[in-house]
């Protein structure tokens, strides 16, 4: 799509449902949308919008080994309600291995933000990047919402991703806490709380894989 074509298709679906937003999308893929989780809170959103249209979308998932034990309960309690079609994709080294080699997981201080970017980069980027390059999605379903941080603020329903090449979707964009809380009742969705992306340590920065340092970064990981 182009910069044009993309800025006409956010004014349009700007005032239609995520589910009508997910149908458009789905409609401009050509058989290859795929939709992403990380099981955080509300992701049973996304995944019961985006079965709704089409019951086996690829659903890339990058285990990196550091969920909590709820989270990995959560993902088996989705993955059975809606019957998922899940495409995992785990890092090269384990988590044990991480640990051993490198310090585990970092403390998220100032002072550890390049300790970080590396976790991000050997755990979490390469194995999303591999799991991109393998299904060559088109259009890319996120779960992403402007009231998340300053850097998801700035972006729209449509944008260009260029960390991977594809278009890049979120249809709850717009969307509120309580919007979210309102479709889970409705639906009778879980959610869970116990959710932690070591590969973000905190809800005002960014793992890398919707920043722009994120695709430099994977490019030029060694591990």
């Amino acid at each position: 799509m182009t910069a044009e074509q993309i800025k006409d298709a956010n004014a349009e679906l700007r005032s239609q449902s995520p589910l009508e937003i997910i149908r458009w999308a789905i409609g401009q893929a050509h058989g290859r949308a795929i939709v992403s989780t990380n099981y955080r809170p509300y992701e049973a959103v996304i995944l019961h919008l985006a079965t709704q249209v089409q019951p086996d979308i690829p659903v890339l998932w990058v285990d990196h080994g550091y969920n909590r034990p709820a989270t990995y309960k959560h993902a088996e309690q989705v993955k059975q309600l809606l019957k998922l079609n899940i495409q995992a994709y785990l890092p090269k080294l384990t988590a044990a291995h991480y640990d051993a080699a490198f310090g585990g997981m970092p403390e998220p201080t100032p002072e550890n933000e390049e300790r970080i970017k590396a976790f991000s980069t050997t755990m979490k980027l390469e194995p999303f990047q591999r799991g991109m390059k393998e299904l060559a999605p088109t259009i890319w379903l996120t779960a992403l919402r402007q009231v998340q941080n300053p850097n998801r603020a700035g972006l729209d329903i449509v944008v260009a991703d260029s960390n991977f090449n594809t278009i890049k979707v979120s249809p709850l964009f717009y969307w509120s806490d309580a919007d979210m809380e309102n479709y889970l009742r409705q639906h009778h969705l879980p959610n869970e709380w116990d959710y932690f992306d070591p590969a973000k340590a905190d809800e005002k920065r960014e793992c890398g894989l919707h920043a722009a340092w994120g695709g430099k970064a994977v490019a030029g990981d060694g591990r």
